[in-house]
């Protein structure tokens, strides 16, 4: 008997692997973050699979599922949304299952970061501008931010940030990030990426706030660094023509 755990994407059905979608089809037992995964992806649970909604369940509650499904001798496909690795609460589950001797196996997702910069069809990491991307969050009622992992540190590297489960601290966000980055610096801020009811905002710092208007309280991914522009960054060397490399030895050529 083992526990899958599967990241179930972004939102969207078809962006499930195809790998998590295989394990799903052979699970008698799917237990599923209801608040976030769409329903469609439980489609592929075989015929009289048991199908539980996590969302009102606590963690011992949870465990209790993949223990009795344990002891049944039926695998679990257990569902979080984007990608297990972060965020996801996958860690204490682990940790109370290797304490009772039961198996798990971990097949990742589609992160909602890379949901969303593909909605904005933007590469995060521009030669000249950003080669680095930082996954991070202001603090929050589950979690609190560990010494030196603020904004204001992660913004004097000029790094692209996808700051998550923030939307509700924009205003802080933006007062974080401003002496670093600027006034004018681009921000984009993206509600349920790859959902059917997909929004993006397009704006600066210095504009942000106002551009969001109301109703956007969860679910957005924000998104912030001179690479969002889009313009004024060095071409890559690795498809420049006077470029040595393996597959395309210039010495060859020659």
């Amino acid at each position: 008997m083992t526990v899958h755990f599967i990241g179930a994407g972004p939102g969207a059905a078809d962006l499930l692997t195809l790998r998590g979608r295989d394990i799903i089809a052979r699970c008698p037992v799917c237990l599923y973050a209801g608040s976030l995964v769409p329903e469609e992806i439980l489609s592929h649970c075989p015929p009289g699979a048991r199908i539980v909604n996590t969302a009102p369940l606590d963690l011992d509650a949870i465990i209790a599922e993949c223990r009795a499904a344990h002891e049944a001798g039926q695998d679990v496909a257990r569902l979080h949304s984007g990608d297990l690795s972060v965020w996801s609460a996958m860690g204490e589950q682990l940790r109370r299952l290797r304490a009772e001797g039961i198996h798990y196996t971990v097949t990742p997702g589609v992160p909602s970061f890379a949901a969303a910069a593909a909605a904005l069809g933007a590469e995060l990491t521009l030669p000249g501008l950003a080669q680095s991307v930082v996954l991070t969050r202001t603090p929050g009622r589950a979690s609190a931010m560990p010494e030196g992992e603020s904004l204001t540190n992660f913004a004097a590297t000029g790094a692209t940030l996808a700051i998550h489960l923030s939307i509700h601290n924009l205003g802080r966000v933006v007062a974080d990030l401003m002496t670093a980055y600027g006034s004018d610096c681009p921000v984009a801020v993206v509600y349920r990426a790859s959902w059917p009811d997909e929004k993006i905002v397009r704006a600066t710092l210095s504009t942000i706030e106002a551009a969001m208007g109301e109703g956007v309280e969860r679910t957005a991914l924000i998104l912030v660094g001179p690479a969002l522009a889009a313009e004024g960054f060095d071409e890559s060397c690795l498809y420049s023509t006077d470029y040595d490399r393996r597959f395309r030895p210039q010495g060859a050529r020659e």
